[in-house]
């Protein structure tokens, strides 16, 4: 009976195009990867830097594995924090700019458990309509009052503000926004967010998951480009893209880490990363704070510029984007809008007879009737790879 509801419900999600399949890679991420046996070039990672299979950072993973093992037992708290945990809170925090930093397991136990230790019942959120499911749902765990505005608009953002202050006076009122929004690549206004911030007592929680390791001084993020570091409270980020492991990480005062060491479930609940994993982030935040790191960076601001020259300037997402860069460099992340969901699906499984392997992002990722390819760009594409796939989507789209 139970197998023929989910039969039911998963035939209901095939008809409207919303089904979802795994899909085995039999090899290293990297611009070109081995979909079941066929070889493609790779456009759908967000291992910005090519950092996932760089030798510096598996050497690191496995001198940690001699030294500490592969497990960490169970959680900090509980059976000690081994020295490749401190050692890579240590090295954000300094790289990063700020007193303190605490890793997590994934950027998603971030932010579900740090969203609930900033705010409480009675407080209120206010989120940009484009944030992360991540965000969304640590702003619902803390059964903090939620109000949406509308994607960068900073006109509805003042007005929930007022709102907040008007109708919750005394409360704690948290701004939550992406530097970088993981499906248009888009910008957000930060100087202005934080002006707003200022002028009505609330704090800021900036997610740069994608923005680190592509935009700011050694890769530190939009908040680093626009000298605003010391006026956004706290800073979300992830080891999984760019920085190439796995994890997230928040950075802010000492305060703030002590605060979410005694109250983010997610940190106190769950057992340790392993602590190679920790060791092979460490090594890539010092790759991008040196000299080769910066060069590997520029290197991604000029495949990003050549993307923007060769794509098909069609879709509105990729024709609006960039009027507004920070540090002469937009995102890595590239949209092509096709619309509905089975036209995303059809034309993805064209490019990859074409060879490319770029995946269709559907509802509920993205709004309905707004069905997608996200291109990412990385370093480690060549410039053929890039001008192939541009005369592939050219050659493809009516």
């Amino acid at each position: 009976m139970t197998d023929d509801i989910f039969a039911q419900q998963l035939q209901a999600l095939r008809t409207r195009a919303l089904d979802r399949h795994l899909r085995e890679i039999g090899s290293a991420q990297g611009p070109i990867v081995d979909l079941v046996g066929k070889r493609l070039i790779n456009f759908s990672s967000n291992d910005y830097l090519g950092l996932a299979n760089d030798p510096q950072l598996r050497e690191a993973a496995i001198a940690a594995i001699a030294e500490f093992g592969v497990g960490a037992g169970a959680s900090r708290l509980i059976s000690g924090t081994q020295s490749p945990h401190l050692r890579l809170e240590t090295a954000l925090a300094k790289w990063k700019g700020t007193q303190a930093a605490l890793s997590f397991s994934s950027g998603y136990a971030a932010a579900i458990g740090t969203l609930p230790a900033l705010v409480a019942k009675n407080d209120v959120v206010l989120l940009d309509k484009l944030c992360h499911a991540s965000l969304i749902d640590g702003a619902r765990l803390s059964g903090a009052i939620m109000r949406i505005f509308p994607h960068n608009h900073l006109g509805k953002l003042e007005s929930h503000l007022e709102w907040a202050q008007r109708e919750h006076a005394g409360k704690r009122v948290l701004i939550v926004t992406e530097s970088v929004f993981s499906m248009d690549g888009d910008l957000a206004p930060l100087r202005e967010l934080l002006e707003l911030k200022k002028r009505f007592g609330a704090l800021l929680l900036l997610d740069e998951a994608h923005a680190i390791g592509v935009i700011g001084p050694n890769g530190r993020g939009v908040a680093a480009a626009e000298k605003l570091n010391e006026d956004v409270d706290v800073q979300m980020g992830t080891l999984s893209k760019a920085l190439g492991v796995s994890g997230g990480y928040i950075c802010g005062s000492r305060s703030l880490i002590d605060w979410l060491i005694n109250r983010a479930r997610s940190f106190i609940y769950s057992t340790a990363p392993p602590p190679a994993l920790a060791a092979a982030a460490m090594a890539a935040v010092d790759f991008l704070a040196s000299p080769d790191g910066e060069e590997r960076r520029l290197l991604l601001r000029q495949r990003i510029k050549l993307m923007q020259e060769l794509l098909p300037n069609r879709s509105p997402a990729t024709a609006n984007r960039f009027g507004k860069t920070v540090d002469h460099v937009s995102s890595a992340i590239f949209p092509w809008i096709v619309g509905a969901e089975q036209a995303a699906i059809d034309l993805a499984r064209a490019l990859q007879k074409e060879g490319f392997f770029v995946p269709a992002i559907r509802y509920p990722t993205v709004a309905k009737g707004s069905a997608r390819l996200r291109i990412t760009v990385t370093a480690a594409h060549t410039e053929e790879q890039i001008r192939s796939l541009c005369e592939a989507i050219a050659r493809l789209t009516p």
